[in-house]
């Protein structure tokens, strides 16, 4: 069940799910509005909480229409890619065996067939970044579990075009965004303890923040530099 709430300027677009608390995301590229609300909630009062976090939602909108965008990928030799921060030239070649990445201390070398397109390459690309995230959150969760006295029953590497990560309390599932293997490894860490909290706080409430600040007192300073470097090049759906 969906609705559209019309602001003036604004649109937002309204979900109903089976959930207690309201949730209010502000999407890239441009800052589309959506909103997540429990089932028996009125559209005014759905409306009223919009209003009332509008200064909000221009501030998060003026961040995403300003924040820098990697140049479309194609794929060739001597292209600037990322692995935790750092920058590597890009080397392709060609050969008649099994896809495969590797890194030297400048380069990452990407074997793909003879023939592979751009997608294929992306595709290939994509996954190796994939394995590189799913290697790093073990001892990620190894460190931060115990602390935070939770446990996660499943977690998901995957592209995410709008999120860093995403926790779903109920399920003990947390989602992370492919794309953390090219910031740095210090991003990755904020965002897996963001998630692990969620699962004591589903909301960004007084409560969230207030734990957020006890179990990582630098998380501001991790977000403002996540924020700040570029995001993947899309030709956004929307």
């Amino acid at each position: 069940m969906r609705d559209v709430l019309d602001l003036g300027e604004l649109h937002a677009e309204v979900t109903r799910k089976a959930i207690k608390h309201v949730h209010l995301s502000v999407l890239p590229p441009v800052g589309k509005v959506r909103v997540a609300a429990p089932l028996s909630m009125p559209l005014d009062t759905i409306r009223l909480f919009v209003i009332s976090k509008l200064s909000w939602i221009r501030s998060q909108q003026r961040k995403l229409q300003a924040q820098e965008r990697e140049t479309p990928r194609e794929y060739l030799n001597k292209e600037s890619h990322y692995l935790w921060g750092k920058r590597y030239l890009l080397e392709v070649i060609h050969a008649d065996a099994a896809p495969t990445v590797r890194l030297t201390p400048r380069k990452l070398i990407m074997q793909v067939r003879p023939g592979s397109d751009q997608a294929r390459c992306s595709e290939v690309l994509d996954g190796w970044y994939r394995q590189q995230v799913r290697e790093a959150v073990p001892a990620l969760l190894a460190k931060w579990e115990p602390q935070l006295n939770v446990n996660v029953n499943r977690v998901f590497v995957q592209r995410m075009k709008t999120k860093w990560g995403s926790c779903t309390p109920e399920s003990g599932y947390i989602r992370i965004n492919t794309d953390l293997a090219k910031k740095p490894a210090e991003c990755l860490e904020y965002i897996v303890v963001h998630e692990l909290i969620h699962l004591l706080e589903p909301t960004h409430n007084e409560r969230f923040i207030a734990l957020m600040a006890l179990y990582m007192p630098h998380w501001q300073q991790l977000r403002m530099q996540l924020n700040r470097l570029p995001v993947r090049h899309e030709d956004w759906g929307y």
